[in-house]
């Protein structure tokens, strides 16, 4: 995308691939932002583009866009068309088999820092030409809205317009400390849990959860288990265990050190809770690019050993 702001004529593949990033924020402003782009040169292309085409490809309105009939239409069309344009762009480049460009995604901070971060190295030199913005976080975050191009997800997919390309489960584990179990005892079975507390976990909405679960002969149950402290992110979470303020139930992966080195306990190990699904998602109406399918590949390749199979 041309970035000379005082030149407002783009080409046309230029014009389409504004209009793609328009149609998927749902605002000119965001476009423009994401594009590094003057808010008059981003109106005055889609007016050119619109011109061309003899159509309103958008409906405006103060506060957001969306598309016209003939906008949806053309939308689909150009995704195709354009991530065709970039895959024959690449294939005649030198290195036929790397890619470049810039790729923007959201991956939880635990399996960033623990995972991910350690081995992208090897990505990025196989791939010398591309650069990634590594989002990590333990919030929701609107793929549309912040202009990310893929995300990682552990657990239920949840939010409109959204692909999901399963990965696997991670194992999730009943652990404590052992100053906590030397003080409350070792549970056993769930039945044991009136006695004793967990660490409770603020989602991203804030609702705190506060059941403890387990699967029992191939079904799902659960509790309420008391608990007097809460976190809203993994790192908090699994270090208020440490600290033996209570029971929790997390990916066996993000404690495997902890539990070689003694630091926390695996318990109740015949009731577990079952396996959290992990998925790669992207926007619905967003056409995978080499760039996206070759990270979701990387991805799995990296998570491979932590993960039970899809």
């Amino acid at each position: 995308m041309p970035s000379n702001q005082s030149e407002p004529n783009l080409d046309r593949i230029d014009q389409y691939r504004l209009f793609q990033r328009i149609a998927s924020c749902g605002s000119f402003s965001l476009a423009a932002d994401q594009l590094g782009l003057p808010r008059p040169t981003v109106s005055t292309a889609l007016q050119q583009l619109e011109r061309r085409l003899g159509t309103r490809l958008l409906h405006r309105t103060t506060r957001r866009v969306s598309l016209t009939p003939d906008g949806d239409a053309l939308l689909e069309r150009v995704q195709s068309l354009l991530e065709e344009l970039d895959d024959l762009e690449q294939r005649f480049k030198p290195a036929a088999t790397s890619l470049s460009g810039r790729l923007r995604v959201d991956v939880p901070s635990r399996i960033a820092r623990r995972l991910l971060a350690p081995a992208m190295p090897g990505l990025l030199q196989a791939h010398p030409g591309l650069s990634i913005d590594l989002g990590s976080s333990d919030r929701m975050v609107d793929l549309a809205q912040e202009g990310i191009d893929c995300a990682l997800r552990v657990g239920q997919v949840r939010g409109a317009g959204l692909v999901a390309r399963p990965l696997g489960h991670f194992t999730l584990i009943n652990c404590a400390s052992p100053a906590y179990l030397t003080v409350h005892g070792e549970p056993t079975e769930p039945a044991d849990l009136a006695g004793h507390f967990a660490v409770h976990y603020l989602s991203t909405s804030g609702v705190r959860a506060s059941r403890w679960e387990w699967q029992q002969d191939g079904e799902e149950h659960s509790m309420p288990v008391a608990g007097r402290v809460s976190a809203n992110n993994v790192e908090s979470y699994i270090a208020l265990a440490l600290a033996g303020l209570g029971l929790i139930q997390v990916p066996a992966f993000d404690v495997r050190e902890h539990l070689e080195q003694g630091d926390l306990v695996e318990v109740m190990p015949r009731y577990r809770p079952a396996p959290m699904p992990v998925h790669l998602v992207v926007q619905g109406r967003q056409h995978l690019s080499r760039r996206v399918r070759a990270f979701a590949q990387w991805v799995e390749t990296v998570l491979q050993s932590h993960l039970d199979a899809a």
